[in-house]
């Protein structure tokens, strides 16, 4: 591999990997937001949603700029198109955290209401997956990759139970109704930063192993269940 590329793709990968690092850290204070009903905490990672947005653009044009410059091949190839594909992938799961910081600003005015919710769970199965997506990245370990593909489904479950409790929850409580749509759009964007990490993770199985999994996944979970 030229030297001109090895250098082009090293600083392709401090990109991703500082991107990876700030969506990872919004999405904890996310979640943080939510539990503690902290306002100023949820207006601060809106505020700073540019910021993500800026780095965003730069990865996916130093990506551009490596294809045209040097059109690489084989491997090199299959990094270039992941990383451009996986830069999108963060961007969304920031805009996912501002969604839920957005729900942590108005719940923070309201009443905590008694309803067994299980965000907490939820919360940590998302964040762990988007950890070992990004772990998987950086490591090249497509067994951790091959791990988060399993936990999908566990977010899935716990995602459908909570549109059970919403709407037991809207019988109980007629007069929080809006509250507990607050709470079905928290466990609906947890749901879909799990499907991010998810496609992550297939990402970077594709860009190890050469290995297309996205239209396999549900077969591998199979199993992996038995």
């Amino acid at each position: 591999m030229p030297r001109h590329l090895i250098r082009e793709i090293d600083r392709i990968k401090e990109m991703l990997r500082g991107l990876g690092k700030r969506v990872q850290e919004r999405a904890h204070w996310a979640v943080s937001a939510i539990e503690r009903r902290d306002a100023t905490l949820g207006l601060r990672i809106i505020d700073t949603d540019m910021e993500i947005n800026h780095l965003e653009v730069d990865v996916e044009e130093e990506c551009l700029k490596t294809l045209a410059l040097h059109q690489p091949m084989a491997s090199d190839l299959r990094f270039i198109v992941a990383a451009l594909k996986i830069n999108n992938e963060l961007e969304r799961i920031a805009d996912l955290a501002v969604n839920i910081a957005e729900r942590a600003v108005f719940l923070s005015t309201k009443e905590k209401l008694d309803i067994p919710f299980n965000f907490p769970g939820m919360a940590d199965k998302a964040l762990e997956m988007l950890e070992k997506s990004l772990e998987s990245l950086f490591s090249g370990d497509t067994t951790l990759a091959h791990q988060v593909l399993v936990m999908d489904d566990e977010v899935d479950s716990i995602n459908r139970e909570m549109y059970d409790k919403v709407k037991d929850g809207v019988r109980k409580h007629p007069e929080s109704v809006d509250q507990l749509i607050h709470y079905l759009s928290i466990s609906r964007h947890l749901e879909r930063i799990a499907d991010h990490a998810t496609n992550i993770a297939e990402d970077v199985i594709y860009m190890t192993d050469g290995e297309i999994v996205r239209h396999r996944a549900e077969d591998y979970r199979k199993s992996e269940g038995k």
